[in-house]
């Protein structure tokens, strides 16, 4: 008697007394009361739809052990957090990586029965990478608690860490590579003995030979079969049980027709056999594939080429001690040493030491740039040539590289619309392919031709649509990982598609097109002292302070200046050699010395004046400076066609003197937020499309009702999370490029789409028409693949340098 399989896992059932549950008026056998009760589970939670959409075993589940279980509520410890989870609006987020799925169905189990949770409010599972996003409310449910809850369904849980991955990656590689050379293997020998047969390069061979070519080819054929070409079956196993249609489908219907024929042709005798077709379409098919992942491995795809600039450890600075110490366990506060050679794996300040940082995993400026104490550094940057001590301000999940991998993760999670959009294509493609293949065959078949099966297996190959699926994601992919190198971050998945739309750019003043803080840019001498000593007595003053206008004068050469007197909104007082010294506004130095003011320098920027008790010295102009390369980044939009222009809610006098140093010919000073939003609205109505680019919070209103918001590296943390993207090294030319990968984007994606859909629709008709034999289909849809991928391959090698270079013809045509 055949033992009975149990309902949810198919092991044996073979309890005595049997373990049975009635569901829907049917009694249901199990293996284990494990599995009964995830079946209850299920059952009670509605989501019986498992059951129906499966398409592999599920898992079989077990018992936590009390060690087990002790490791899941360890993490509910915060510094245990610290490296996988970070605050998010409403709770908590953490990556998990999940073990134990086997199709799509254990995707739809655990999204419904998680959702099912209290305190959850996402989770969702990326089926390629079985990565899982989690947002809870931490005070209504441990993670803990939601961890055991997917383990009690029969799968694993546990933080997500970037090694794991990649060494999973790399075993995925090796499978893929093993599948590969023995499909090679075989479509060698296959080809060797059929060959001879279809060229008659063997005369008077016996009908013995023929039968021995057969069954050898056989034998070559079933591993490729049974292994190589398993991942086939299984896609399209899942895709026809969830109702999708996908390229899997024709191409496991192809290979398995085409054995189970040869098979049985091979066992009771017949015409052809079509086994070194079948290997052909099998190792064609994944050398595709194969250099279609290599290049998004390449690309950068996975993020695990920036979480590998994430330390694992840290030396803590404890006294005069340093202790090498787990990155997790740092804490905000602790004092952390990085020697050259080393990557910071925290966000802090430089409290010793001064050395120069490579910073370009977090803004791809590959130039070190100088860093000294009271600087700002970030997690992921190298320390190039003296030793630095950070104090810490963010560690793990809190940092900022850490913030732009979830960006990274969120992005190549969506997919854009045109993307959508060849995916509907490529599954109706597929429906129609499958109803005609067999009017094809009976077409043949009526019209006496013995060559029904061969035309037929060639139109289910050659049509299959890999290079229409492909068209959309390996470009999209190529373009942000380019933009991502040259510190420009997509932040949402429709940014860079929608990008190409773009006719005028809106740009704030403060901290966008200049730098966001003072610098000295004039100095005027009236007394006695040269302008090296004024400066000296000025820095010497202002070093007692920490006002914005103080720290202009910090970096420079200082007099020694003692008995130092601030007075509030006016200026500072001190000694040198018996003598007083002054340094503030005109007003408050007027108040205390008897000379006559001399006239001011200009109307442009912050005047400071420095006086000694006895006479005026010297005036110096402060001001905030326009970014380095405003100028070239406005000429070089306003040559392709752009309109620029700038909107701020700074003085009007100062905003139209910005706008005229850097040419842009639009300027609106002392504008509100309402008013920002009034003129946009005003631009969209003129049938505008327009980019918007800020970085204070006062911008996002404004940000919000652009086409796509850009945010700079240095704006506040909310306006990064609400912008479409973020310029995180502050070049403004970044932008020039961005639009330019945009258009180009758009042009090789139209490019693989028109070449996909003109290959598909001529090489059709030809198979149709018996002029295209199975193993010439096989290399004809491979190297449709093969063009797609390598076309948008192309977008990742542009120089940076060309948008300097490029002089556009006319209008915004030049920038695409």
């Amino acid at each position: 008697m055949t033992p009975l399989e149990c309902f949810h896992c198919g092991e044996p059932a073979t309890g005595d007394p049997p373990i049975t549950l009635e569901l829907n008026g049917e009694a249901r056998h199990f293996c284990c009361q494990g599995c009964k009760a995830v079946c209850e589970t299920i059952h009670t939670e509605g989501l019986n739809g498992f059951y129906d959409f499966r398409t592999e075993p599920a898992v079989t589940p077990r018992q936590l052990t009390s060690s087990e279980l002790g490791r899941l509520r360890e993490l509910d410890h915060p510094v245990v957090q610290d490296s996988f989870v970070s605050p998010v609006k409403g709770g908590q987020e953490a990556q998990l990586l999940i073990g134990g799925i086997t199709c799509a169905a254990c995707i739809w189990l655990l999204e419904n029965h998680m959702k099912k949770q209290p305190g959850v409010l996402t989770f969702s599972v990326n089926h390629t990478t079985q990565r899982a996003r989690l947002i809870w409310a931490q005070d209504k449910v441990r993670l803990s608690d939601l961890l055991i809850a997917i383990h009690e369904l029969g799968y694993t849980a546990r933080p997500y860490q970037p090694d794991e991955v990649e060494q999973a990656l790399k075993a995925e590689h090796r499978s893929m590579l093993i599948r590969l050379t023995l499909a090679g293997i075989g479509s060698f020998q296959s080809m060797m003995l059929a060959f001879p047969l279809y060229f008659d390069m063997v005369n008077d061979i016996s009908p013995e030979f023929v039968v021995f070519f057969r069954w050898f080819s056989l034998l070559i054929a079933t591993p490729v079969v049974f292994y190589s070409a398993r991942p086939f079956f299984r896609n399209a196993r899942r895709d026809i049980t969830s109702r999708q249609l996908t390229m899997d489908v024709p191409v496991a219907i192809a290979i398995g027709l085409a054995y189970l024929a040869s098979t049985w042709v091979t066992v009771f005798g017949g015409e052809e056999v079509y086994f070194e077709s079948v290997c052909m379409f099998t190792f064609f098919l994944l050398l595709g594939r194969y250099v279609e992942v290599q290049a998004r491995y390449r690309a950068g795809l996975t993020g695990n080429a920036l979480a590998g600039f994430h330390p694992t450890v840290a030396a803590r600075v404890e006294g005069s001690q340093t202790d090498i110490v787990p990155a997790h366990q740092i804490r905000p506060g602790d004092i952390v040493r990085i020697r050259p050679g080393e990557t910071l794996p925290i966000d802090g300040e430089i409290i010793r030491g001064q050395s120069t940082l490579n910073e370009a995993a977090l803004t791809g400026e590959y130039l070190p740039e100088t860093r000294s104490p009271g600087d700002i550094v970030h997690a992921g940057s190298i320390n190039g040539e003296n030793p630095l001590d950070v104090r810490v301000n963010k560690a793990g999940a809190q940092t900022r590289l850490s913030g732009i991998l979830r960006v990274l993760d969120r992005v190549q999670a969506e997919k854009p619309p045109v993307a959508r959009m060849a995916d509907r294509i490529a599954g109706k493609f597929v429906g129609r392919v499958l109803i005609l293949a067999p009017i094809v065959w009976v077409g043949w078949w009526l019209a006496g031709a013995n060559n029904a099966f061969d035309i037929t297996l060639s139109v289910l190959v050659v049509t299959c649509p890999c290079a229409l699926s492909l068209a959309t994601p390996t470009a999209i992919t190529s373009a942000t990982v380019k933009l991502r190198r040259l510190g420009f971050l997509p932040t949402r998945g429709h940014t860079l598609e929608s990008m190409n739309t773009i006719d005028t750019i809106i740009f704030d003043k403060t901290g966008t097109l200049t730098k966001g803080e003072l610098s000295l840019i004039g100095q005027q001498t009236f007394g006695s002292l040269d302008e090296s000593a004024c400066l000296k007595l000025a820095a010497g003053l202002e070093k007692h302070s920490e006002h914005p206008v103080a720290r202009v004068f910090h970096s420079r050469p200082s007099a020694a200046i003692e008995q130092v007197e601030n007075f509030l909104g006016g200026g500072l007082s001190g000694m040198l050699d018996g003598q007083i010294f002054y340094i503030g506004h005109k007003e408050f130095i007027q108040d205390r010395i008897q000379a006559p003011a001399p006239d001011s320098m200009s109307h442009q920027g912050m005047e400071i004046w420095l006086a000694s008790d006895q006479e005026w010295l010297a005036s110096f102009r402060l001001d905030d400076e326009p970014r380095e390369d405003a100028a070239s980044a406005i000429k070089a939009l306003r040559e392709a066609g752009i309109r620029t222009i700038l909107l701020s809610g700074d003085r009007s006098g100062h905003v139209a003197e910005v706008a005229r140093t850097l040419g842009i010919e639009e300027a609106i000073g002392q504008a509100s937020p309402e008013q920002k939003l009034e003129v946009l609205e005003k631009l969209r109505n003129e049938g505008r499309s327009i980019m918007m680019v800020g970085d204070g919070l006062n911008d996002l209103p404004s940000m919000a009702g652009a086409g796509i918001s850009v945010a700079m590296g240095t704006a506040a943390d909310l306006t990064q999370l609400k912008a479409d993207a973020v310029l995180l090294n502050g070049q403004l030319m970044q932008l020039v490029e961005a639009l330019k990968t945009s258009r180009q984007t758009r042009k090789v994606i139209r490019q693989n789409l028109v070449w996909a859909l003109v290959y598909n629709v001529c090489a059709l008709p030809l198979a149709a028409a018996g002029m295209v034999p199975p193993w010439l289909a096989a290399i004809g849809m491979s190297l449709s693949s093969l063009v797609v991928v390598l076309n948008a391959l192309r977008l990742g090698r542009a120089p940076a340098q060309e948008v300097a270079q490029d002089k556009p013809a006319v209008g915004a045509q030049a920038l695409s």
